[in-house]
């Protein structure tokens, strides 16, 4: 019996209903599978003893010292330090990044003539694609020197401009291109009408672009400056080669080397190995603990700041 057109549709529909429920299991298993491994990983450090020296075995490591300690050498293994850099300079980044980006938006949207307005768009999806390793080099190579010099004018003496600051330009110019292109698409969905009637009640272009624009925009800004924190917070390998890796922290001075979670997880990865590999896990999931805190708490505010608007 041939199947009549309205059957076919719903058997299609069954079938792509089931393909994109395994596609989703699939991906959330993925997610899963590697947050229980690091678990598994970062915990073993404290409860398992290591081989240090033949015939002798390396103390474990103790949670209270991996949390509260500011110093990160063998046998002294202090993460705190490297969280409170990581929390200081993603928050410079952030202050740098968020008012750059959304400027940067608003005059794509609504100053720049189309023909710029194209060209910068796709100038800022370039950016967002080029990968970690390429802003590294970049810092590397370019921000470095310019940190380096600039300390000279003051009379400040650096490590060949390997510092906090460089690592802050680094981050800055990371999220900006995540910031700055999720928050076009947030004022392009503002309704035209609502501008519309503003210009017509007698509200200047740039009250209206500030207050209307901007304004109703401001949940797909929240929501773009939670994802260039993300971004900011697990970067490894850029600020890996700008920030020196110092073992004491917290560094509040800005010229001098430091350290944050994920350069101390890459910081002779490929070289370790017993506890100072596994200690790296422990490390991961402070780090994962932190993004997740982090976002919570950006998503309240964005909750409030949704909630508002509708008021």
């Amino acid at each position: 019996m041939e199947l009549t057109s309205s059957k076919r549709k719903t058997i299609f529909d069954q079938i792509f209903k089931y393909f994109f429920l395994l596609i989703a299991i699939l991906a959330a298993s993925s997610i899963v599978f590697i947050i229980v491994f690091i678990l598994i990983q970062g915990i073993k450090p404290f409860i398992s003893t290591y081989p240090y020296i033949e015939g002798e075995s390396l103390e474990k490591a103790k949670l209270w010292i991996f949390l509260t300690s500011t110093t990160w050498t063998d046998l002294n293994y202090g993460a705190l330090g490297a969280f409170i850099n990581t929390i200081y300079l993603t928050a410079i980044a952030t202050i740098i990044a968020l008012p750059v980006s959304v400027l940067s938006a608003l005059f794509v949207v609504r100053i720049a003539p189309k023909w710029l307005s194209i060209i910068m768009q796709n100038v800022v999806e370039l950016l967002a694609a080029i990968p970690s390793i390429i802003f590294g080099l970049f810092g590397r190579g370019i921000i470095n020197p310019i940190v380096r010099d600039f300390a000279k004018i003051f009379k400040i003496q650096t490590a060949g401009g390997i510092s906090g600051l460089s690592t802050v330009i680094v981050l800055a110019i990371m999220m900006i291109p995540t910031i700055t292109m999720l928050s076009i698409t947030s004022m392009k969905a503002v309704k035209k009408p609502l501008i519309e009637a503003s210009l017509a009640l007698g509200a200047t272009k740039t009250q209206t672009d500030f207050k209307i624009v901007m304004g109703g925009a401001k949940s797909g800004i929240t929501a773009a400056l939670i994802l260039g924190i993300g971004r900011a917070l697990g970067e490894a390998t850029a600020v890996s080669m700008v920030c020196g890796n110092v073992a004491v922290g917290p560094n509040w001075d800005l010229f001098d080397a430091t350290r944050t979670l994920t350069s101390t997880m890459m910081l002779g990865l490929h070289e370790s190995s017993g506890i100072q590999y596994d200690i790296r896990f422990s490390v991961g999931i402070l780090l994962i603990v932190t993004i997740l805190v982090t976002n919570v708490i950006l998503n309240l505010i964005k909750k409030r700041i949704t909630r508002y608007d509708r008021a």
